[in-house]
């Protein structure tokens, strides 16, 4: 009898055990080529169900309208950017400020009422088998694809598994879009001419009161014309001003190499004096009064100037406001009394001839590296399994799990 001997310290000989070194990638190979077959018939069977789907399944068809929204005219809202345009900022924020039509559009598409007419239409709660109106109505939107383009134009597109419906549901769109933009475009005009009517009313009347403001400042301070008088005032006192500047600095230069008994300085003391006396005169004395003339007292030029300007200003500002009320009041009576701007058709949507969908090679396809996949994984796993059964340490455990999960186990014969 041969006795094993036990391996010396050192040695590279050891046993090996599957589950202490671990699995490898050679493992899960060895798994998988094993259980070709079974994976090739689990990938066949499954693609044979996907044939079965791809033709069972009922296509659907997608039409599509084109339809080009209207070109915004010179309306209300943008005259007033126009007429703004000229006070620099103002004009270019109002004009940035303006939704894209198109996106408008295709919001209106998306509303709540635009989808009930089209369910009441055509009937689509029995056509989509649906009890509840939201269920039907999320249905139609997830059937509905609304896309407003680069160019400028909104594609409609619907999908039916009825190729006819499919094209009478993308018109429908078109239609329940032009009405519903007519009557938005009536009672909005509406609106904005009642709206300018009443701000017109009210501009009037301060303008009104302006004007008794301006004509009470005129009674009051005498001035009729700010350029004419209050400029010739102000222009002869700036010029006796500079002149006795003009001397007092000559006569400061002139103290700094003579004595005040020097002739030079005397004369110009005597100047300076004299331009003062004519100062004050320009400021306080009220001159005569010629036919058809009105003199102001010079001391009240710059109050009665600037109460005048405040005035004439308020005037102005007044007038300009209600000249552009008035342009819109009456662009708003024109857009009111015209028809709406009309949506032009495109391309209507026709009775699609070729289906959109499912892909019968997807379905197919997808289906059998679903097969191919579970297969796999069960090859794996039932590899896994056995090489833990085979270890008695694992053996065990194994079979109290197979048994607290209800599935069967093999009894293993005692070894001998």
């Amino acid at each position: 009898m041969v006795e094993s001997q036990a391996p010396r310290e050192g040695s590279s000989f050891r046993h090996t055990n599957p589950i202490e070194d671990g699995i490898d990638l050679i493992d899960l190979l060895l798994f998988v080529l094993r259980a070709k077959r079974r994976i090739f018939v689990s990938t066949l069977a499954f693609g044979l169900l996907g044939v079965v789907i791809a033709f069972v399944v009922k296509p659907y068809f997608t039409a599509t309208a084109v339809i080009m929204p209207p070109q915004q005219e010179q309306g209300t809202m943008s005259a007033i950017a126009g007429q703004l345009s000229s006070l620099g900022g103002l004009g270019a924020a109002s004009a940035v400020g303006l939704k894209n039509p198109a996106d408008m559009y295709v919001g209106i598409l998306k509303s709540d009422g635009i989808a009930e007419n089209l369910i009441r239409r055509f009937n689509l709660q029995a056509v989509y088998r649906t009890r509840l109106d939201i269920d039907t109505e999320n249905r139609l939107a997830k059937e509905s694809d609304f896309e407003a383009a680069k160019d400028g134009l909104i594609y409609i597109k619907v999908s039916d598994h009825d190729p006819a419906r499919a094209a009478q549901l993308a018109n429908a769109y078109v239609d329940e879009l032009y009405a519903l933009n007519s009557r938005l475009a009536v009672g909005q005009a509406a609106q904005r001419r009642t709206f300018f009517q009443k701000q017109l009313d009210d501009e009037r009347k301060q303008l009104a009161d302006a004007e008794d403001a301006l004509k009470e400042t005129q009674e009051k301070t005498g001035l009729i014309q700010l350029n004419g008088q209050a400029e010739e005032i102000i222009r002869n006192i700036a010029s006796v001003k500079a002149q006795i500047a003009s001397r007092e600095v000559e006569l400061g230069v002139a103290r700094t190499y003579a004595t005040d008994q020097n002739p030079d300085i005397a004369e110009l003391e005597e100047q300076i004096a004299g331009l003062k006396k004519q100062l004050a005169t320009l400021e306080s004395t009220q001159g005569t009064t010629l036919p058809g003339d009105v003199q102001v007292p010079s001391g009240k030029v710059p109050e009665a100037g600037l109460d005048y300007l405040r005035k004439l200003r308020e005037v102005r500002y007044h007038e300009s406001l209600l000249e552009l009320l008035a342009k819109q009041f009456e662009a708003a009576s024109l857009d009111e009394s015209k028809s709406a701007p009309q949506i032009q058709v495109v391309a209507p949507a026709r009775t699609p001839e070729r289906k959109a969908g499912p892909s019968r090679a997807l379905i197919v396809l997808g289906l059998m590296f679903v097969g191919f996949t579970l297969a796999t994984c069960l090859a794996i796993v039932t590899g896994v399994l056995r090489i833990i059964d085979s270890n008695p340490s694992q053996a065990s455990r194994l079979q109290e799990l197979k048994k607290a999960s209800g599935l069967r186990t093999r009894e293993h014969p005692p070894s001998a």
